[in-house]
């Protein structure tokens, strides 16, 4: 039976199912720790820039906690016309996001920070994914939002679920951003940090 080594250990930084999900993928043993940030945006900020400091913000918090370990923090903001939109947290404020969408194009930003704090170790970077959504119905919006319940989700915008059909288009040059944790980065800053998904293999 094969399997994988890792050089240090692997903490996600985060409470996100779909995070956890995804980083599955790469097949690398993990364990997860909860960030504790404050992520209210700071007076004029973009949400691009709001992404990455909270990011880097939920990286750091946990690493202090793990110096030893390779810690993974991750957030996402949707950016329409610069005006940052988050979680809804509950139906009303979800059917007052897709609404206000509608028919519009919407900037999803995915930070990603990793973190080494006992070797100084620290990366950053954004994954931009614009998407072009629908000209929604009333009806729509409600029958999305009954099946998905997606008040924990940016945006109100579950691609990997029911939310596909809210969408005419996804522009992005790494596909599991949208969801929440762009892999493609992820690996390469994880290589960087020295935790190689396809080494190491016995």
């Amino acid at each position: 039976m094969s399997t994988t080594v890792t050089p240090h250990r692997l903490i996600l930084g985060s409470t996100s199912r779909y995070r956890r999900e995804l980083l599955e993928r790469l097949r690398l043993p993990f364990e997860v720790d909860a960030p504790c940030v404050d992520e209210t945006p700071h007076p004029g900020e973009t949400p691009a820039a709001l992404a990455e400091r909270l990011a880097l913000a939920k990286a750091r918090d946990v690493a202090a906690r793990h110096a030893d370990a390779v810690v993974i923090g991750s957030d996402q903001v949707a950016d329409l016309d610069g005006a940052p939109i988050g979680k809804p947290g509950n139906h009303e404020r979800a059917v007052e996001q897709l609404r206000t969408m509608s028919g519009r194009r919407v900037v999803f930003h995915t930070a990603l920070a990793v973190v080494r704090s006992a070797s100084g170790f620290e990366r950053v970077l954004r994954v931009p994914v614009t998407v072009r959504f629908r000209t929604l119905q009333e009806s729509e919006i409600e029958t999305y939002l009954r099946a998905e319940q997606p008040y924990d989700c940016a945006g109100s915008a579950k691609s990997e679920g029911l939310g596909i059909a809210l969408l005419d288009a996804i522009e992005s040059d790494d596909p599991t951003a949208l969801v929440g944790l762009p892999l493609i980065a992820t690996a390469r800053l994880l290589r960087e940090a020295g935790i190689d998904a396809l080494r190491s293999r016995e």
